[in-house]
């Protein structure tokens, strides 16, 4: 059996109500209040689609080996980089093995069940037992655009297998058109879209109910023999449409988490997949859609397997962590839509030297240490010598990874003289849990959220950004979780 065997969202902490954003920008664009209700996720200053990626990855790989993964696929319209591949980061800040493929997917806000049937299909082929598939988007809308509303950040992540299935996966059907609704260049920052009603009527109106009747046609089912029909689309009319030209129930159509979470692109149809299925049942029929330029339809039938998989609030539990984010200029100055003045120190040439980067690359991306074979302790960064005094073993290690260890403050300090978008940066001293201590950035917090002895979780992070060589840089950074014990 091949199918879904884990899943997981990652929703970053803060939250902009939309009204802040028409209160701005209203003046420019009215129409913009249609689109004024609930709020949108905004990743941190520190983020964007790949540490999203690998936070949705992380937790979805919670309680297996990502030494067992063969593949390691990542869908986005917002890549960090044009020649640079992001799973590649991404497998190495999930742990994996060298000896895995990888693979990027974009182009398309389809990428996500593109990179989904990737992986299926690479496990049905026989050339893995397991593969996960990320998704995560953080783009753009110009100032008092729509887009502005609509957009959110986020991420999704599906672990792909032969075994532990609780999603059997039953059979697709793809459309291929090029149906330019929006657009985005090669060198352009900002989502540019079509006339509104051309999207509607011509692009989900028509693509979404051809996908849906064609794979019903090619596995002889009704649209509502699924307990849940996943499908991104904003426009609440359009929805109504679709839904009755498909003849669905209401209780048919997942919900499209518009109001929590905005589109998040690549990844939203992942996202909402992992939504439905922290309430399927055993038997569940569920067809998930990606759209565009084109569709891509998914179909599963959920497993007893379901009951078991621990954890099962996977996509609620990242929602329920937020914190409002009550500066819309703070978000402009985060996306860099807004040039700040960030003092003579910003302009530090930071010059990634890539040498050092490949030597140190486990230690960087995946947090890998070291243990000591003769007496046990643990240390990072890694070490050839033991640094137990006691014992001074060289060469007797073994490598062991950290990043999910998490550990405890130790100490801690803020500074508003070093240049960050988001002063002041806090940073201290980490015990790292089982051994090892380390100066690290704190992150998702603010100064009096912080205490000596308070557990802490560590969270793959952009820890700095080259303006002159348009390169991003990534570490971990420490994130205060009070919930793992005081």
């Amino acid at each position: 059996m091949i199918g879904i065997s884990s899943y997981a969202g990652y929703v970053p902490r803060y939250r902009l109500n939309r009204m802040l954003v028409f209160s701005a920008m209203g003046w420019l664009n009215p129409v913009i209040i249609m689109n004024a209700a609930g709020e949108k996720p905004i990743a941190n200053f520190d983020e964007d689609s790949i540490t999203m990626a690998a936070a949705a990855g992380t937790r979805c790989l919670q309680g297996f080996d990502p030494a067992d993964l063969d593949a390691v696929y990542f869908a986005t319209t917002t890549a960090p980089f044009k020649e640079r591949q992001s799973a590649g980061i991404l497998a190495g800040a999930l742990c994996a093995r060298d000896e895995i493929r990888t693979a990027d997917f974009g182009g398309s806000l389809k990428a996500g069940t593109a990179a989904l049937l990737a992986a299926l299909e690479l496990v049905a082929a026989g050339n893995g037992s397991r593969a996960v598939a990320c998704a995560a988007d953080c783009r753009l809308g110009k100032m008092g655009s729509v887009q502005e509303m609509v957009f959110g950040d986020g991420a999704a992540a599906l672990l792909v297998g032969d075994r532990d299935v609780i999603a059997a996966f039953k059979g697709s059907y793809s459309l291929s058109v090029d149906f330019v609704d929006h657009l985005r260049g090669a060198n352009s920052k900002f989502d540019r879209q079509w006339e509104e009603r051309w999207i509607r009527d011509l692009g989900y109106d028509r693509l979404i109910p051809m996908a849906v009747e064609g794979l019903c046609g090619k596995y002889r089912l009704q649209p509502n023999d699924f307990a849940k029909i996943i499908y991104p689309c904003h426009y609440g009319a359009a929805r109504k449409g679709i839904n009755k030209k498909l003849g669905l129930e209401p209780a048919r159509v997942q919900d499209d988490l518009l109001m929590d979470t905005g589109d998040t692109g690549a990844a939203h149809p992942l996202l909402m997949l992992a939504r439905a299925l922290e309430d399927a049942a055993p038997g569940d029929k569920l067809l998930v859609i990606g759209y565009g330029n084109g569709c891509d339809a998914l179909y599963f039938e959920v497993t007893e397997n379901i009951t078991r998989l621990q954890d099962r609030k996977r996509v609620s539990d990242a929602l329920n962590r937020r914190a409002d984010l009550e500066s819309y200029t703070k978000y402009l100055v985060w996306r860099g839509m807004a040039p700040a003045e960030l003092g003579l120190r910003a302009e530090e040439d930071r010059i990634t030297r890539w040498s050092m980067v490949w030597r140190n690359r486990k230690a960087i991306l995946g947090l890998q240490g070291t243990k000591c074979l003769q007496c046990g302790t643990q240390q990072y960064p890694p070490q050839r010598v033991c640094v137990n005094p006691d014992c001074g073993a060289v060469d007797g290690m073994e490598p062991v990874y950290l990043s999910g260890k998490g550990g405890r403050v130790v100490s801690y300090t803020s500074d508003m003289l070093a240049a960050s978008i988001n002063p002041p940066a806090i940073y201290g001293n980490v015990d790292i849990s089982g051994g090892g201590r380390y100066l690290m950035d704190f992150t998702d917090c603010t100064l009096d959220d912080l205490k000596v002895g308070l557990p802490v979780r560590f969270s793959f992070r952009i820890k700095y950004f080259d303006a002159m060589r348009d390169t991003t840089f990534y570490f971990w950074k420490a994130v205060p979780a009070p919930e793992e014990g005081a």
